[in-house]
């Protein structure tokens, strides 16, 4: 039954979305054996610098209900973006800051705003956020950037 509702979860995405999770799950199945075992999250930590615990990698693996495959990784994080804002809730936050109401803002200020503004945003978080913006002429496209990570394909416009 848990296999019904896993696979499920591949007709409820946009096919481009799990091709970008295909993707993600590819890298962090470092030994490729079509599972994420604790020794493929603990080396994928420390390609990215960090080094879990084994208490945290285990922590992490009893998220999913029974081995880690594609299928239930793509059951797993479909949920957890599921579980996010709505699109609109997204972009209606950006445009608060939006005097000009041209759906751009200025790259500069909206950096100063998170690293410096509630949750603060350190550089890495900020280099991972920025990394794929779509940025132009010193001007963030919030609305691209909303569709980008909800993944409703409007940023191909």
């Amino acid at each position: 039954m848990a296999d019904k509702a896993a696979s499920g979860v591949l007709t409820k995405l946009p096919q481009k979305q799990i091709q970008e999770m295909k993707e993600a799950f590819s890298m962090i199945d470092v030994d490729r054996d079509g599972f994420v075992s604790k020794d493929d999250i603990k080396a994928i930590s420390e390609q990215l610098g960090r080094t879990p615990d084994d208490k945290e990698l285990t922590a992490m693996l009893k998220e999913a209900p029974g081995p880690l495959n594609f299928t239930m990784f793509l059951s797993i994080f479909s949920d957890k973006l599921s579980g996010t804002d709505s699109e609109e809730t997204i972009r209606n936050a950006f445009a608060m800051f939006d005097e000009q109401e041209n759906k751009k803002l200025n790259i500069e200020y909206i950096k100063d705003l998170l690293e410096n503004m509630g949750d603060n945003f350190n550089k890495d978080e900020m280099r991972m956020t920025f990394k794929e913006a779509p940025v132009e002429g010193g001007k963030f496209d919030y609305v691209k950037f909303t569709a980008m990570i909800k993944g409703s394909g409007e940023d191909e416009a």
